[in-house]
């Protein structure tokens, strides 16, 4: 029997809003019993910058969770803590390696609730903590979009947060349009397959707008030496100061060592529901294409593999996990798609949405370059300087240690605990592998001759990413990608 066609309001979902609540979240909780907790993150900035926030939490009684009622509070209370939380790990000049009960023991009854890890996932930092500035207007309008809490009080931070708000809020359409493309190709209706792709291809479009944004008001050197720190979880982070991950005490004195990946844009259903949806299958990073298991699955939505991106659905809030989950067990865009190939419009329709969708992913490797890569070479030869300066042990110092030899760049990792290059660069490519026409798919995979890479001069910082040739034209216009990229967080 055919698994039934997923409905949104089954999983918290709604065609105007995606995977963000379609009750904004909270301002405050209501309750004056959480009001220690709302006093804490409404000084968070002045508490880290004074180095006093460390001592408040550990004064802090345990609170209960018995307080909260409606899901807006649970959510509000767990992006309350994971602030809390990550503020006491990484606001210091070493990372704590203890979490006081404080924050662990209603930390974790929340998680336990949304079905989430007791960290600052996406939904923590993004999905729920955002508010309008004019409650007449859409939320995905970036200036009609305001933070709820940030650990610097910066505009580059909000604004960070507030452009992955605005894409899941444009991008929120596309979810039910996708769900009756599903039908309509279970009706072997070619039309409105097609359809529901070309308005896919432009909404994708539309989204990468939205992701070039990112510039506009959030500087590469705030992000990378005063934001990305804060963003970092317990998981490979043995270099930025956690060899064993995080104690998480239980109030009696005991307690767990845990490990999690931190915030990562990997963790938005969003951008999976798009691979999904397309047939797009990713393989575990450094796994080349098995030509032969490829042939095997032809005409049918590829099965999950463990990988990062498989990994990272265990970040999202429950709902949207099996919502996931089950639109797999549905898809069968691209097993129409290949079984109608000679149907040139519908192919053009869905190689258009591979294109673009390949096009977002370049955008985002092209930022990770300017934000994440150069600001990590440029503090590599600031610390060559003989000048010793007392410097913080966190995500951005140990990306410094990474970045020496050959292969320095393939070793620097996200917030999520990973290498960076390797993955996206891998995610960007198998992006286009289900394309139907071969001139589409070499286009997407086209590469030029190896570049140089600016040594003439020794210590020279690059001004500009380097290009690896591949140039996607069309809807999206032209973006040269570097091929040293990386993922804000992960992606």
């Amino acid at each position: 029997m055919i698994p039934p066609v997923p409905i949104l309001e089954n999983y918290g979902l709604s065609q105007d809003y995606g995977f963000l609540p379609a009750q904004l979240p909270l301002e405050r909780l209501p309750d004056p019993y959480y009001n220690k907790w709302e006093a804490i993150v409404a000084n968070l900035q002045g508490l880290i910058l004074s180095k006093r926030l460390c001592g408040v939490i550990d004064r802090l009684p345990v609170l209960t969770t018995a307080g909260l009622e409606h899901d807006a509070e649970w959510q509000r209370a767990y992006s309350l803590l994971c602030f809390m939380a990550h503020g006491y790990v990484w606001g210091g000049d070493r990372p704590s390696e203890r979490l006081p009960a404080s924050i662990t023991v209603p930390l974790l009854d929340i998680s336990t609730y949304l079905e989430v890890p007791p960290v600052a996932t996406y939904a923590a930092v993004c999905l729920w903590n955002f508010k309008p500035l004019f409650v007449d207007e859409h939320v995905d309008n970036l200036e009609n979009l305001a933070t709820l809490t940030t650990f610097t009080g910066s505009i580059d931070e909000s604004w960070f947060y507030l452009v992955s708000v605005a894409i899941e809020s444009r991008g929120a359409p596309i979810l039910p349009l996708m769900l009756t493309a599903i039908k309509a190709a279970r009706r072997n209706d070619i039309h409105t397959v097609t359809e529901c792709l070309r308005f896919f291809a432009e909404r994708l479009d539309d989204l990468g707008s939205l992701l070039k944004r990112m510039h506009e008001s959030c500087d590469p050197q705030v992000f990378y030496n005063r934001i990305r720190p804060f963003l970092a979880g317990s998981k490979n982070m043995e270099e930025a100061g956690l060899p064993n991950g995080l104690f998480y005490e239980d109030g009696t004195g005991s307690g767990a060592w845990k490990q999690y990946s931190g915030g990562s844009n990997a963790q938005s259903s969003l951008i999976q529901f798009f691979d999904i949806v397309l047939g797009i299958a990713h393989r575990p990073t450094g796994e080349k294409k098995d030509a032969a298991s490829e042939s095997e699955m032809e005409g049918t939505a590829p099965p999950p593999k463990h990988n990062f991106l498989f990994e990272m659905r265990k970040y999202m809030p429950g709902p949207h996990r099996r919502f996931l989950e089950d639109v797999t067990m549905v898809a069968n865009i691209r097993g129409f798609v290949e079984a109608n190939h000679a149907n040139k419009e519908l192919t053009i329709s869905y190689d258009a949405c591979l294109a673009m969708l390949r096009a977002f992913r370049d955008i985002h490797i092209n930022i990770v370059s300017r934000y994440v890569i150069i600001k990590s070479r440029e503090a590599r030869s600031r610390s060559r300087s003989p000048v010793q300066t007392r410097r913080k042990v966190d995500i951005a110092s140990s990306s410094r240690q990474d970045l020496n030899g050959p292969t320095a760049t393939k070793k620097l990792k996200g917030t999520g605990g990973t290498a960076l290059i390797p993955f996206l660069k891998q995610a960007r490519d198998e992006t286009s592998e289900p394309s139907i026409d071969k001139w589409a798919r070499r286009v997407m995979n086209r590469d030029s001759a190896e570049q140089g890479q600016n040594d003439f001069f020794l210590n020279k910082v690059e001004e500009a990413p380097p290009v690896d040739g591949l140039e996607v034209c069309g809807m999206a216009g032209t973006w040269a990608v570097d091929d040293n990229g990386g993922g804000l967080c992960h992606y």
